[in-house]
């Protein structure tokens, strides 16, 4: 049975806090507009308003708008490759809370060395490889950090303990946030431009993520490492893959999760695209958008924490994708031009996003079988960051073929439906009396 201290809890939730707002800022927000600056200061355009004209990638031509897109693309390929070993490895370490603390470190020190880029440097490629060094670290520490789950509660307490933490990390992405659009803003007054505003919030999350990591290291304790970890790590790794092939319905539900990851994805990346080519509203009010929608998403999280004592995380899972399909098919619907219906498709959109995600962190856990906590991590992870493509290939493609962003936002609740029927059709109590674990009292 898994055992610990509140403190302990406590501390594994404050993980999520911490690295959140470097996802959330520097990765999705902040992070291209820089890029592009750096980049646009090398090609002699100071402007930034030469997203067509090439700078060298590594000795490749490449337009400065496509900067960002082979960058994370990059990052996201070698995390994938990384994510499997570095869960064996962790399965076989008695120093596992060393093994995250050193990710965390790694991470957080270059995103902090940002500080070193001011907005007149010509240095993008710096950039680059301190964006891919944070965002693999980032990658590989979570692995280990989910892992600690199952170790931490039994099969009761951790849809609870998942949901909280995935509810703290979008409130410290929210605040944070809020506070980078201030801080823009009101950079004159602050006395900085606009840009340097940009690069002290970025770095700010690397102190904020390495401070908090603190916390975490000194509430988690490592525990002694099973006997059937024993071996080398790449022996570990191949058993793992073995054993996953012998559970059909733990593969069904990495491929149910998969879809509707990837869906989920694909409504975050192309958000701004389509309020902006399809809906014509401006950028203050999708950034707006993007900040009320942090908000609901804490709210969210604990909303469906609690629908999911009463009925169970599966259920509730299955609810929340039926949820995210309405929110697709309503986005078809949105009128052009208006704010307040995009608005409140934003709070809908919030109220199922944090909790499917915490929820389906838990539910995963139920099928790990002990000793292998970080190793299936690795590859839940790679489900879930690994096809991350898949959505804005196939919108792509719909657009292309048809002319429609509509046609293609709609093409979206296919992931969520498909993902949805997949689910269903996992036998969750029997899969998890296969795995060797407990059956939680509600499934």
């Amino acid at each position: 049975m898994a055992q610990s201290t509140r403190r302990e809890r406590f501390a594994w939730v404050v993980y999520d806090w911490a690295n959140q707002p470097f996802i959330t800022t520097v990765m999705t927000v902040l992070g291209t507009f820089y890029l592009s600056r750096l980049a646009s200061n090398a090609a002699g355009c100071g402007s930034g308003e030469c997203s067509n004209v090439e700078v060298s990638f590594f000795g490749l031509p490449v337009p400065i708008g496509s900067l960002w897109a082979y960058t994370t693309s990059i990052s996201v390929l070698l995390t994938v490759v990384l994510q499997p070993v570095v869960g064996a490895r962790a399965d076989r370490s008695s120093h596992k809370r060393w093994m995250l603390a050193g990710f965390a470190a790694v991470g957080s020190l270059a995103v902090a060395s940002l500080l070193l880029l001011g907005p007149d440097s010509t240095r993008y490629q710096v950039m680059i490889v301190l964006i891919i060094v944070a965002n693999v670290s980032y990658g590989c520490s979570i692995v280990v950090y989910n892992s600690f789950l199952p170790l931490l509660v039994g099969a009761d307490g951790r849809d609870r303990l998942s949901a909280t933490a995935w509810a703290w990390a979008y409130l410290a992405a929210a605040v944070f946030l809020t506070l980078n659009v201030l801080s823009i803003n009101f950079a004159a007054q602050l006395g900085i431009d606009e840009f340097t505003a940009i690069q002290w919030g970025m770095a700010a999350t690397g102190l904020w993520w390495a401070g908090w990591t603190i916390v975490v290291i000194r509430g988690l304790r490592d525990r002694p490492v099973p006997t059937q970890a024993a071996g080398s790590t790449w022996a570990q790794l191949k058993s793992t893959f073995v054993q996953l092939r012998a559970t059909p319905a733990t593969l069904l539900f990495l491929a149910a999760f998969l879809l509707y990851s990837d869906g989920i994805s694909t409504v975050l990346v192309m958000v701004s695209s389509y309020a902006d080519l399809e809906l014509n509203l401006d950028s203050s009010t999708v950034t707006l958008a993007i900040l009320l929608v942090q908000f609901v998403n804490f709210a969210g999280a604990y909303t469906m924490r609690f629908i999911a004592s009463r009925v169970g995380a599966y259920r509730t899972v299955l609810g929340g994708l039926a949820g995210w399909t309405l929110v697709v098919v309503g986005a078809f619907w949105l009128p052009v031009g208006e704010v307040y219906p995009f608005f409140l498709l934003g709070v809908a959109l919030g109220l199922v996003m944090g909790g499917t995600q915490a929820l389906s962190r838990s539910l995963f856990t139920q099928l790990i079988p002990s000793g292998r906590e970080a190793a299936y991590f690795g590859i839940y992870q790679i489900a879930d960051r690994g096809t991350s493509w898949i959505g804005p290939l196939m919108l792509g493609v719909v657009v292309q073929s048809t002319g429609s962003m509509r046609v293609g936002i709609l093409g979206i609740a296919v992931f969520f439906v498909v993902g949805f029927v997949l689910l269903s059709l996992v036998p969750m109590r029997r899969a998890i009396v296969a795995a060797g674990n407990e059956v939680p009292s509600r499934i």
